[in-house]
């Protein structure tokens, strides 16, 4: 992926270099917190209190300057991938008005206007405050774990995540928690939608860097690793648990690589109604 260093975006928010109380987590997984807020709107339960997440019980480790400055080429990096993502949105919006959302980088643990998160949640959106969150040391983990290395996977998280703020903007993700509440029996599935349409709207900002020369040869193939690694059958496998379609939260595998190379081929959010497609 060719980018440039152009600093630090203004909307990098950087908490790495200080520790401080913070709560109990769980792991959670990708978008975790955002499924934890939607059911806990749909059950009227602060399940964030229930699960132990709002307890002042763990201590984020405050980065060192040395690790500080060994993670300045990928802060750089971060930061100029979500410079150009919300450059894209901003000139899609409708009426020009995009109010950009604020990324958070932490280490171990993080309070959050959603309630507080380990690490282990991944990168999470939390649209109260309408911030993005994420551990640099989730790239390890993407590449290592998941097995989806690159610079452009890397990219597909933060775009993934930015869908999410714009669902929050085009209220998507409010008539999203209604119908949940509406149909519970549906609470899954529509999760799985909405998580799918981020992955569509992270193909329509691939599409927007592939036009602009940002992106290299094996990108695309960099972004769908990335989008099938964190697919729900492949993840419950690697758990060692059974892949039941009925449990899933974020799509398959399959799902999750036809939104993105959807959103990537037509370059248009308009063609992101996962809703729609499946059958809401």
């Amino acid at each position: 992926m060719k980018w440039e260093d152009r600093g630090r975006s203004k909307n990098l928010e950087d908490r790495r270099g200080s520790g401080s109380p913070v709560g109990r987590g769980v792991p959670l997984g990708i978008g975790g917190i955002l499924l934890i807020v939607a059911l806990s709107a749909i059950t009227g339960t602060d399940l964030f209190a229930l699960l132990g997440l709002n307890q002042g019980t763990q201590t984020s480790t405050p980065a060192t300057q040395q690790e500080l400055a060994a993670e300045e080429e990928q802060v750089r990096f971060v930061s100029f991938v979500l410079d150009d993502i919300q450059d894209t949105w901003a000139g899609m919006f409708q009426g020009g008005q995009y109010p950009e959302a604020t990324l958070v980088l932490y280490r171990d643990a993080v309070q959050s206007g959603c309630g507080v998160a380990p690490s282990a949640a991944g990168p999470f959106y939390c649209p109260t405050d309408q911030k993005l969150y994420i551990d640099l040391s989730f790239y390890d983990t993407l590449q290592e774990r998941y097995g989806a290395p690159g610079d452009f996977a890397q990219a597909y998280v933060i775009a993934h995540e930015v869908g999410h703020h714009i669902q929050n903007l085009t209220g998507t993700l409010g008539q999203m928690r209604q119908s949940q509440q509406a149909n519970p029996s549906q609470a899954n599935a529509l999760s799985v939608a909405l998580e799918l349409q981020a992955d569509c709207y992270a193909g329509v900002w691939a599409a927007s860097a592939d036009a602009s020369g940002i992106m290299e040869r094996g990108d695309l193939q960099e972004g769908l690793g990335a989008a099938a690694a964190v697919g729900d059958d492949r993840l419950s496998s690697q758990a060692g648990r059974s892949v039941n379609q009925e449990t899933f939260t974020h799509g398959t595998s399959a799902q999750r690589m036809q939104w993105f190379e959807t959103g990537f081929r037509t370059g248009d959010p308009n063609a992101c109604d996962t809703f729609r497609a499946s059958g809401f």
